[in-house]
């Protein structure tokens, strides 16, 4: 059975202060975890949500099934960095990659690791998703 987790992230005014959340279920229990920070922006905060929730999962080896409403996010892990690696961190239109750095921090935290990437339609009564972006949003409130 894989390890389920709903990540999310959120922002007052892109660029402004925002959050992120993560809702994880594994073996019977669950785990939720937020933060956030003064200046963010929203796909920040939607990165910074997986490199998270796979932070915290770092020692687990159990699959893990990611769910997540941020297609920016599930295609840039799944279709797009490897090619940006390749044009030295440049987009196809030569562009240097927005927030290359945690881009990198995610793809070094997926090493080693099955991680099926989902996406999800937000704020569509996934009780999953829904959850994520509460969180996510305790996170952007109590920094703003």
């Amino acid at each position: 059975m894989s390890i389920k987790v709903y990540t999310d992230g959120a922002c007052r005014g892109n660029p402004g202060p925002g959050g992120w959340g993560v809702f994880i279920i594994y073996n019977d229990s669950t785990k939720e975890l937020f933060d956030g920070q003064k200046e963010t922006t929203n796909n920040q905060m939607e990165i910074l949500a997986a490199i998270e929730a796979l932070k915290y999962l770092k020692d687990e080896e159990q699959e893990i099934t990611l769910y997540t409403d941020s297609n920016y996010v599930r295609k840039g892990i799944t279709e797009w960095i490897g090619n940006w690696k390749i044009n030295n961190w440049r987009t196809s239109s030569k562009k240097p990659v927005a927030n290359k750095e945690l881009w990198i921090e995610l793809d070094k935290l997926t090493l080693n690791k099955k991680i099926t990437w989902n996406w999800v339609k937000g704020h569509s009564g996934d009780p999953g998703n829904d959850r994520a972006d509460q969180l996510a949003n305790f996170g952007a409130d109590n920094v703003s």
